[in-house]
Formats: structure tokens, sequence, C-alpha cells
């Protein structure tokens, strides 16, 4: 926690660490800004401070048109929390309230509508309808300056329920019209593409090693469904199919490419949405995917210090903690990748897509399928799972609890009960739930003591790669030690 004086200091010095993690609303002309809007520096004296955008919203302040303070990277606080607020803030960005109202939410995390208001609004400065028309808000604006569509229809892509509470929304937010938002992107009225391309940038805090996310993904990609392919200039862009809560999408994200400092703020990236309401889950999705809502400085402080870990940390600063788009789809490539290599998990996911994914209406360069849900999983024909039959029952186990929802994976869970029901099931065993919490789930702090890579990397560094020895090695990694994993990981993969 941080009290109003840091949060001044923060602002007077522009850092921009603190961008998402409090909101400075100035009283003096009714803005809210990032910590570091490059304004001139407000008096002390006038200055309020809100830890969410919705908060200073509620509040009557309107979004600083020159330093876009609704769209920085989210708290990583609350995105790694695995309480009430941080369950129910994962909820909401993948865009629950819009689709289920806030009873689905309170129901979704086990708590009355009124127990989850009371909560939030104490910990956040708004409650769930607050946030959730907040982050319509943004959808709104992004919508309004990057595509050509006619305004009613953006007020219901954003997830509004009217035209005239989109209205009121917009000139409550941003002291604009829609129209006069959409003039201020300075390109004019763009043409309509024909299946909802969206250009975007992707916010994070810097630094960012964008290599080693592409070299993660690549690696793991399940051909038909994900590719990385080269984008010219030495720059990658990640590929993949999305399925979203309305309809199918294909996203692509660059990676930052020679000379681009790794701390630039974005990653450019382009969605194609069969259905524009699915905007803010993608965008949402891709940000876990991606680990964005980091703050790998604060990881490198700790991790750095170590004398062990500090010199692998200061070579690949801004090394991510990548999640995924879909916690089913990760669960099933995890269920694959036991006891096997990288390459031959992919393979079999590969095969596994093309038997029982959903195809594309169209296909995108080598994109032509949907990850096969759980559903369709939990009956796959015995003869086409190539692997022991222990491992085909764990995995049609693991895909029937998941597709009654016995089992969740969604980020309302609580990451302690999901793995309890994990290793309940037949066959799912440590390295299985391990690898889910820190992927499907976000935790920050997983460690895989007995994990091939993790065992190679700590040889590399001249420690024992037992199990027991790696688990006492990690204990001063904590609260960061799926970080570390990764780490450990890199040091693998390079050859002696």
């Amino acid at each position: 926690m941080i009290d109003d004086e840091t949060r001044y200091r923060a602002v007077d010095s522009r850092d921009a660490r603190f961008d998402g993690v409090f909101f400075t609303a100035v009283t003096s002309t009714g803005i809210y800004c990032r910590p570091s809007c490059p304004a001139m520096t407000p008096k002390r004296v006038n200055c309020s401070f809100y830890p969410t955008a919705a908060a200073a919203q509620g509040a009557g302040f309107r979004a600083c048109r020159r330093c876009r303070p609704d769209s920085v990277p989210g708290s990583p606080e609350w995105n790694h929390r695995a309480d009430l607020v941080g369950r129910a803030v994962r909820l909401i960005g993948d865009g629950v309230v819009d689709r289920e109202g806030v009873a689905g939410l309170a129901d979704r995390l086990g708590y009355s509508a009124r127990q989850l208001q009371r909560q939030l609004t104490a910990e956040l400065g708004a409650g769930p309808i607050a946030l959730a028309r907040a982050q319509r808000a943004q959808a709104a604006r992004l919508l309004l300056q990057t595509t050509g569509l006619p305004v009613t229809e953006v007020a219901f892509a954003a997830g509004f329920a009217s035209v005239r509470q989109f209205n009121d929304t917009v000139r409550a937010v941003y002291d604009r019209t829609p129209s006069g938002l959409r003039e201020e992107s300075g390109g004019g009225v763009r043409a309509v593409a024909p299946v909802g391309t969206l250009s975007l940038r992707l916010a994070y805090r810097g630094p960012i090693d964008s290599e080693h996310l592409m070299d993660f993904l690549a690696l793991r990609a399940v051909p038909g469904v994900e590719e990385v392919v080269p984008a010219g200039s030495a720059v990658r862009t990640y590929r993949r199919t999305l399925a979203l809560p309305h309809g199918h999408g294909i996203a692509e994200v660059d990676s930052l490419g020679p000379g681009v400092p790794a701390d630039r703020g974005w990653l450019d990236c382009r969605l194609q949405l069969a259905d524009l309401r699915d905007l803010t889950t993608a965008v949402h999705r891709l940000r876990a995917l991606f680990d964005l809502d980091a703050d790998p400085e604060t990881v490198a402080e700790q991790l750095g210090a170590d004398p062990v870990l500090g010199s692998a940390v200061a070579r690949r600063p801004g090394l991510r903690s990548p999640g995924h788009v879909d916690p089913h789809e990760l669960a099933v490539r995890a269920v694959l990748g036991q006891q096997v290599t990288v390459a031959a998990a992919r393979t079999l996911a590969g095969r596994l897509a093309v038997r029982y994914g959903v195809p594309l209406p169209e296909p995108s360069g080598g994109l032509s399928l949907l990850f096969p849900t759980a559903e369709a999983l939990a009956g796959a024909d015995p003869a086409d799972l190539a692997m022991p039959a222990a491992r085909q029952q764990a995995l049609r186990g693991l895909c029937a609890a998941l597709a009654y929802g016995t089992v969740r994976l969604d980020g309302g869970v609580d990451r302690a009960q999901a793995a309890a029901e994990l290793l309940a099931l037949r066959g799912i065993g440590p390295w299985t739930v391990g690898y889910l919490r820190m992927r499907a789930m976000a935790d920050p702090d997983v460690f895989l003591p007995g994990d091939a890579g993790v065992r190679h990397g700590l040889l590399r560094l001249g420690l024992a790669g037992d199990p027991k020895s790696a688990e006492r090695q990690s204990a001063p990694w904590a609260p960061w030690r799926s970080y570390a994993v990764h780490h450990l990981w890199v040091l693998a993969a390079v050859s002696p």
C-alpha cells in the first residue's frame, strides 16, 4: 500500500511504473490522469487519488484527452490477487457483467450481489456496474477511433444497452459526443472492414522481452490454431484463432523488433472479430496471454537481487510469464504434455484439433481451426488419442469435469479450491496443477520442482536439480516464482 504523498511524488516525477495502479484527479480542471501524464504537474492541494478509472469517473471527473488514462495497463495487484476483489476484476475484464449481469458475476464468485458491491466499493472505489461501464467506455472509444462503424452499431458492439446510455456515458467520461470523439482520432472516418478488423495497441509496463514471448509461443504453437510468422525487419507476429462468447476471432500480435526500445509501452495488435461485442473479452484474454499487466521492475528487483538467479534476470529484462486465452484448451494441452516432449504434445494437439476442432468459415494464412471444446474431447474416440490408456482416461475425465462445471478454471475461481479439485481427478498430478495455476489462473508464485526444464536450468546455475533441493532454493524467489521458472527454462534452452 502507498500513501497519498508517495502518489504525488510519483505524479511529480511522471513515473510510468504507477500507471494503472492509481489515478490522479485534479479538482481545478475536473479531469483525471495517469501518473505519467505529460501535462504540467498540478498543485498537491488540487489532487485526489483513486484506485480505478471507474472510481474517478464516479466522482465526476473526466478522462484526460492527452494521456488517456482509460487505456493504461491494469493493476498488477488486482490481476494477481487471489481474493474476491482480484477474482471479480478478472471476470469483469472478461465481460461477465455485460453478458450475465451483476447477479451472474456474484453467482460465479459464490457471494450475494450486495456483498460483492460492498467489497468492490471498499477496495476499488466503484462497484461492478461502474467498473463494467468504464470498460465499455474504453471499448467505445477504440471502436469510434479505429473503425468506420456507424455510431449506433458502436454503441451496441461496446456493450451498451441503448444508444442514449452510450451517448450519456461517452459525454460523462470524455466530455465529448461520440462524433466529436471520433473526429479527435485525426484520421477521419475509416472504411468499414467487412469482418470487423481492428488495429489497436496493447499497453504494458516496460520493459518487455517480446522475443521470449514469441519463442515460447512458437515452440508450443498448435498447427491450424496458432502460428508465429515473420513480419519483416526481424519482427515476428503471433497469430491464433479465438473462441469467444459471441463468435470466433483471429488475433495478431507483433514483437517489438530490432531498434525498438523494450519500454516503448505497447505491442501492436490486430483483431478480426465475427461479432464486435467480443472486443473487450478478446483484448482481456490477449493481455493475459502476454502477461501485459505485470510489473516487471518489481519482479526484477527481487529476483535480480538473488545471488544465484540475479545474472540470468539481468540478461533478460522484462521476461514475462505467459498466460492463455482459453483455460480449457490449456488444461487439455497440459495433460497431452505429461511425460512427453513439447514437440510431441504439440503434434498430438494438432491432430485432435483437426479431428475435433471447429473449422473457420475461411482459413487465414496457416489458421483454419478453433481448438476443440472440452465437451467434444470428453467423448473422444480412444483411437484418436495416441497415448497410454491411463492418460486417455485422465484427459477424458478432465474434459468431462470442465464440460459439466465440476471443475472451473476461469479468472473468478479460488486457486486453492481449483487446485484441490484438479488433484482429485484421476491422472492429474502436481506438475499439471502447478502448470495450470501458473498459466490458466495467473498465479505469479508457482514453482515446478519436478519439471525437467527447471532441473536443467538449476544445473546450469551450478545447483542441485532434485525436487527437494529445488524447492528449498526457490524459497527466496517468492512471490515471483512463476517468473523464476521462466528464467530457468530460458537457461535450460541455451546451448552449453
